[in-house]
């Protein structure tokens, strides 16, 4: 037999399949793109860091001062040396769970109606409609909701009271069938301020929603039909199955935006602090509220408070919108399904 002989362009030594090493070289506008979008996105990185750190450390001196008790206090009376958020924060979850009992089956309903029900000629239309909600200036909710939401919504708090007071937070301190000008227990409450945010908070939530239904499997959807499914049985079994992590995120980020909101907020509520979970009594506070009406007259103590206070806001929040995050990026994406 004869032998093998070595190749004169190869080595003995040289290993057999060594992979070669491949340089990219893409054009100069995806260059361009790919050291754009990384700025941008390293810059919006760095003014969120850069805000946490401003609030921490300006909440720094408060919190050295007070120490837990800033938590846990109900008052707010800086002249007394008496600081605390705990009615504040209060006050701020009242009016966002408000908010989301009301744009939660709101955003859904619109979001499965646009998605599955309405016919694609006029589904651009229905989108940019509620997607103009999102343009919508909070100081026009803030006047919505002042002239024309609180009267029918005070007539509204009244009757709940009336039928449903064995509840506590249905209960209002007062006489439920007093007469007509005692009835101002029931205006400027968490539930008026709860009913103006959620208008806000509504297209948020339905655009997360109405993505993500969007991108159901068709074939899943076809083989639901051939089992003999409605078109409502197919949402049920199908759609709504595919979308949940898209409800859990967008309702998420829908509450991340309700705890922020002030405008709306300091228009249509009656600035009290008490520690209390009455939405439908008249007085409350959130801490962007607390923080928008008393800015402008603070002592440097009273404002480092304020920004304490805006700083557990922000770190709140921040973690709200991080688990909606991941919510989302988890969920089961219909894309590349095999049909």
């Amino acid at each position: 037999m004869t032998a093998l002989t070595t190749l004169p362009w190869k080595s003995p030594e040289a290993p057999e399949d060594a992979p070669r090493r491949i340089v990219a070289n893409p054009p100069t506008v995806d260059r361009f793109f790919k050291y754009g979008a990384t700025g941008v996105g390293t810059s919006v990185l760095a003014i969120t860091g850069s805000i946490g750190i401003f609030l921490g450390l300006q909440a720094l001196p408060t919190l050295n001062r007070y120490g837990f008790k800033f938590f846990t206090t109900s008052q707010w009376e800086p002249d007394l040396d008496i600081v605390g958020i705990a009615s504040v924060m209060l006050g701020t979850l009242t009016i966002a769970l408000v908010a989301l009992m009301i744009a939660f089956p709101c955003a859904l309903c619109s979001a499965l109606f646009i998605s599955e029900y309405v016919p694609a000629r006029l589904r651009p239309i229905f989108i940019s409609i509620v997607d103009l909600m999102a343009a919508v200036p909070s100081i026009v909710y803030g006047l919505w909701g002042f002239f024309f939401i609180t009267p029918p919504a005070s007539k509204i708090a009244l009757w709940l009271h009336q039928n449903f007071a064995w509840l506590p937070f249905f209960h209002v301190r007062g006489e439920a069938r007093a007469a007509i000008w005692q009835r101002s227990d029931y205006v400027g409450s968490a539930f008026i301020a709860g009913i103006a945010v959620s208008m806000m908070v509504i297209p948020m939530a339905c655009a997360v929603m109405r993505e993500v239904f969007s991108k159901a499997p068709l074939g899943e959807r076809e083989a639901a039909y051939a089992l003999g499914a409605t078109r409502w049985g197919m949402i049920r079994s199908v759609v709504i199955p595919f979308g949940r992590g898209g409800i859990i995120g967008g309702t998420m980020l829908a509450l991340g935006r309700a705890l922020g909101e002030t405008i709306a907020v300091l228009m249509t509520i009656s600035l009290v602090l008490d520690f209390k979970f009455r939405p439908l009594e008249t007085g409350t506070v959130s801490v962007s509220s607390l923080i928008a009406g008393t800015f402008a007259e603070s002592s440097p103590s009273q404002l480092s408070a304020l920004l304490t206070a805006g700083f557990v806001l922000f770190m709140f929040t921040l973690a709200l919108n991080t688990v909606a995050a991941v919510v989302i990026n988890r969920s089961r994406s219909g894309e590349g399904t095999d049909i």
